[in-house]
C-alpha cells in the first residue's frame, strides 16, 4: 500500500511540474509588439512609461515578457528588479557583455535583435533569450523572449 501511494505521489509530482513548466511563454511576435507599444508609451510620456514598465502595469507584463530600459548614463531606468543598476555593464550567465551589445545595437526607428543566455523566471539554468531592442530618444529599451 505504501509503495503504491509513493508511486502515485511521484506521478502526481511529475505531472504537476510538467504542467507548471508547460505554461506558455511569450512569443517573438508578442515581444516585438510589446516593444512597439513601449516606443509609443515613451514618446507619449517617458516618465510615466518608465514607471509603468518597472511595475508591469498597463499591459507591460505578460507572462515572461516585460520591457526594460536604460538611460544615457548606462543605468536601468525601467526594470522589475535591476532599477538604477548598470545596464551597460550587464553580462549574461556565460559572461557575454549583453548590456553593451544591446546599447550598440539600439538605433532610433529600428528594431534589432540581441541573443544571450538567461534563466527563465524561477529557474537557474540559462537558456537562449532573444531581445528586441531599439532607441527612443535618450532611452535604450528592449523586450526579450525565451527561444527554447
Amino acid at each position: 500500500m505504501l509503495g503504491r501511494l509513493a508511486a502515485l505521489s511521484t506521478i502526481a509530482l511529475v505531472a504537476f511540474v510538467g504542467v507548471a513548466r508547460a505554461a506558455p511563454s511569450g512569443t517573438p511576435a508578442e515581444a516585438k509588439a510589446m516593444l512597439e507599444r513601449v516606443v509609443l508609451a515613451v514618446k507619449a510620456d517617458k516618465s510615466r512609461a518608465l514607471v509603468m514598465f518597472t511595475k508591469g502595469e498597463g499591459g507591460f507584463k505578460d507572462r515572461d515578457l516585460y520591457p526594460y530600459c536604460g538611460g544615457p548614463d548606462g543605468n536601468f531606468t525601467a526594470h522589475p528588479t535591476l532599477l538604477g543598476r548598470s545596464f551597460k555593464d550587464l553580462r549574461d550567465k556565460y559572461g557575454k557583455p549583453l548590456g553593451a551589445e544591446i546599447y550598440a545595437a539600439a538605433q532610433e526607428g529600428l528594431i534589432s535583435e540581441v541573443s544571450y543566455m538567461w534563466p527563465r523566471p524561477g529557474e537557474t539554468d540559462p537558456v537562449t533569450k532573444v531581445a528586441f531592442v531599439t532607441r527612443i530618444g535618450d532611452q535604450v529599451c528592449a523586450v526579450g523572449y525565451y527561444k527554447e
